[in-house]
């Protein structure tokens, strides 16, 4: 099942829309125009031209040699222009000479060779200015992008204005709000556009201008936000140099990671894992199972989600190099998280991971030996690892011992609380709330300071109505009394098997529109977490960054073919 959309009254697949976007001519039943827009849901439009805006947006994507705009270089931009309905105006793309090396060619696919006759970006400045200028920006995870620019212009001796900027990472949080990770990869495939091409700058601006094209349809899905749709009036009036403003300077050499003063120290885990492709293989599969959420309730910054996806991008090929631990750092810097903010999500990061170890109920010597590892190379204190454990093998003992029974048959208090769910608390009589906590977190019950889309109730005894209150009322979590929790946790029931997460859950909001499906010829994928890990155990290659090789998505579909 694909999302589908009304374009004149009929219900055509996100797809199909798509392609008439990019001009591709007409696609499936094609109504007769209307000169009205009563009735059919869609915002009227100017006469002359059936999208109605003459506002542009310009998207953009870059690939580096890294991730630190100051030492690494741009090897390949590409600008895609769209109207504000994402209807693709225009593509232009180029690699880049970075006068150095072309750091990760198993992410971008571009080699010393593919740029040796590329211009440098000081002689592409002019034509990259000419197609940016007046636009709005839109890329995923803008600030990345645009600190590189940033960098480039001045390696050129060239002023780059501040640029109002749409950021479809940032954005997925209002139009996709429950997704577990917010890659490129992760968001296409929500909108139903599965990324399964090689990563390259054309190719991620194109999936780009589909979810810009998604968050800003007037009828599917979340209303756009007012102040995207303003972008291009304030993008008009920024005032571009015509020239260089000062002296061109060249790019600082790259030192060696050793030679990094602050590179951590290559520890005897570290190489150990560096030797060890199986325990890097049980890294890699709790980093594609790990979520957004639970570091967030792990206690991470909110603005630390695109710093996060990064560190989990960095995770993907299951180690950690010192080089890329230092670049991390540069990403830390351009979201504007300080030393304070980066610790918060490195500990949350790690107990994420550690408590997604736990859900079977079982931690492996290599997830133990891998989150042991991972917590040195990001300075948590690895004792705060082992406590977790220890802590949680505890509790699945004291469970295996005492032994969970089934519910009685007379059981009315609705959904049973399971092993591993999380709940809060707010209100409820002291004695009974510390006695109730430590009870909880004993069986295996995690107790959290805040409400998420993933906490399965709140216990109230209605005496409050804070924050809490009013995230669970906005999630529709269910809210319990304190008397009916006793009994939840008195009739604990087994943690229900573990299954790749789909994203796709809660459902939409009661004032959100919901995403109409419609059938398509081809099964879709199921999320980008569920096929790798399938892949892995059949032995087969997985890209990077969430993408799946067209060999591997059609293998899954035969695996996994209904007769």
């Amino acid at each position: 099942m694909t999302p589908s959309v009304s374009v004149g009254g009929v219900q055509v697949g996100l797809g199909e829309w798509w392609a008439r976007l990019r001009g591709r001519g007409p696609v499936g039943p094609q109504p007769a125009r209307k000169t009205s827009s009563e009735g059919n849901g869609v915002r009227p439009r100017a006469a002359g031209d059936p999208f109605g805006s003459s506002a542009r947006y310009a998207v953009l994507d870059v690939e580096t040699t890294g991730l630190s705009p100051q030492r690494d270089r741009i090897v390949e931009i590409a600008i895609v222009t769209t109207d504000e309905y994402g209807r693709v105006l225009g593509e232009w793309s180029t690699r880049v000479n970075p006068q150095g090396p072309v750091g990760a060619t198993h992410i971008h696919g571009i080699t010393a060779a593919d740029v040796a006759g590329a211009p440098t970006f000081e002689a592409l400045v002019p034509e990259v200015s000419t197609r940016l200028a007046s636009l709005a920006v839109v890329a995923h995870h803008a600030r990345f992008d645009l600190a590189f620019l940033r960098a480039e212009y001045e390696r050129a001796g060239w002023l780059l204005p501040h640029l109002p900027a749409m950021c479809t990472l940032q954005a997925s949080e209002y139009h996709l709000p429950a997704l577990e990770r917010r890659r490129l990869a992760d968001c296409c495939w929500a909108v139903g556009h599965p990324l399964t091409s090689a990563h390259s700058a054309l190719g991620d601006a194109r999936a780009t201008a589909f979810l810009l094209a998604a968050y800003m349809h007037p009828t599917w899905g979340r209303a756009p936000l007012l102040e995207h749709r303003d972008l291009p009036r304030v993008a008009a009036a920024v005032r571009w140099p015509t020239g260089p403003t000062g002296t061109t300077r060249s790019p600082a050499a790259r030192p060696s990671a050793v030679a990094r003063k602050s590179a951590p120290p290559r520890t005897a885990a570290h190489q150990a894992r560096e030797a060890t492709s199986a325990q890097r293989r049980e890294l890699a599969a709790l980093v594609e199972r790990f979520s957004l959420d639970d570091a967030l309730d792990e206690g991470a910054p909110e603005l630390s989600i695109p710093y996060l996806e990064k560190l989990a991008e960095v995770l993907e090929d299951g180690e950690i190099t010192a080089e890329e631990a230092t670049d991390l750092e540069a990403v830390a810097a351009v979201e504007g998280l300080d030393d304070a903010s980066v610790a918060l999500a490195h500990r949350a990061f790690v107990q994420a991971l550690a408590h997604e170890a736990l859900r079977d109920g079982v931690v492996t010597r290599a997830e133990r030996q891998e989150l042991t590892g991972v917590a040195t190379l990001l300075h948590v204190p690895s004792r705060a690892v082992a406590a977790l454990l220890e802590t949680a093998e505890s509790a699945r003992n004291a469970r295996l011992a005492v032994g969970l029974t089934p519910l009685p048959a007379d059981w009315r208090w609705g959904e049973p609380l399971r092993v591993g769910d999380k709940i809060a608390i707010t209100g409820c009589d002291d004695a009974w709330r510390t006695r109730t906590e430590a009870a909880a977190e004993k069986r295996g019950v995690r107790v959290m300071a805040s409400v998420s889309r993933r906490t399965a109730l709140l216990v109230s005894d209605g005496a409050v109505a804070g924050v809490k209150a009013s995230r669970a009322d906005e999630l529709g979590v269910r809210v319990v009394a304190p008397d009916v929790f006793d009994q939840l946790l008195r009739h604990l029931q087994p943690q229900t098997s573990v299954t790749p997460r789909t994203g796709a859950e809660p459902g939409p909001r009661v004032d959100e529109p919901v995403v109409r499906a419609v059938s398509s010829e081809a099964e879709p994928l199921p999320p980008p977490a569920v096929v790798p890990a399938w892949a892995r155990e059949a032995g087969l290659e997985v890209g990077v960054r969430g993408r799946l090789p067209v060999e591997v998505s059609e293998a899954y579909r035969r695996a996994h073919a209904t007769v």
